[in-house]
């Protein structure tokens, strides 16, 4: 259910852009985890101090790995390339917690069709206000005996590999994991759909921060201009700041 609007308002130019971005969170998530897994010592002392820049970099990417595979489940990334999109949503999900990129992308587009109601898979109508309850929900719709055999293998290939640096996987792999989901989940999915006394303004029952263009990119790579996204799904990303600003403009005007 690839967006109808992406293939023609996505040109050529934009595509290769995108690629060249998606690209560039994909092997700078790479080089982090290989360099800082496989080949930084950790028990030298001088180094300490690097450890929380370090996650703090890998949780960022990895939430932009999300974003990138969020992408290609709207047709976004680049839609001349179906295939391709395809194939780097499904390798972004797998890296980053094992993922199931059909049941992402199932529970997305029914997350498009009902937002805010009890048929979104992303929505707590028991605790439509509440971060944890519903952080916990979330985690556990998406986070099944799959991903969990799945990073299980993993964690026993690691394991064999690396022995006494095994607590590395831990540190830079699980950890920036899961702070990002926290992340993804409050900026993503809680703010922009939570119950507050302000209704919404329509059917998307979605709103948007009113970050500025660098801390929107900090914290959900615009993911946060969400109200932009449900209203035109096709628009990637890294193109959400300008939807937001001609959003803004069309209701001044």
């Amino acid at each position: 259910m690839v967006s109808s609007r992406a293939g023609t308002s996505i040109g050529a130019r934009d595509s290769v852009w995108g690629l060249v971005l998606a690209g560039t969170i994909v092997v700078s998530w790479m080089v982090v985890h290989i360099t800082s897994i496989f080949f930084v010592d950790w028990t030298v002392p001088s180094h300490w101090a690097a450890i929380p820049f370090v996650v703090a970099i890998q949780c960022w990417l990895s939430v932009g790995l999300f974003i990138v595979a969020h992408d290609t489940m709207h047709g976004s990334l680049a839609p001349q390339f179906s295939k391709l999109d395809r194939a780097i949503g499904r390798y972004c999900v797998f890296i980053y917690a094992g993922f199931s990129y059909d049941k992402l992308y199932q529970s997305h587009h029914a997350h498009h069709r009902h937002a805010g109601t009890v048929d979104d898979p992303d929505f707590d109508a028991e605790h439509p206000d509440r971060f944890w309850p519903w952080y916990f929900r979330f985690f556990r719709h998406y986070f099944g005996w799959r991903e969990f055999s799945v990073l299980t293998v993993a964690v026993v290939i690691y394991l064999v590999i690396l022995r006494e640096r095994f607590p590395a996987m831990l540190v830079f792999w699980a950890l920036p994991a899961l702070l990002s989901s926290v992340q993804l989940f409050y900026f993503g999915t809680y703010r922009p759909h939570r119950i507050e006394e302000e209704t919404f303004i329509d059917h998307h029952r979605a709103r948007s921060n009113d970050f500025s263009p660098l801390v929107s990119l900090l914290t959900c790579f615009h993911f946060g201009y969400h109200h932009e996204h449900h209203d035109a799904p096709w628009v990637p990303w890294w193109q959400l700041p300008a939807q937001r600003r001609r959003a803004l403009d069309s209701k001044a005007g």
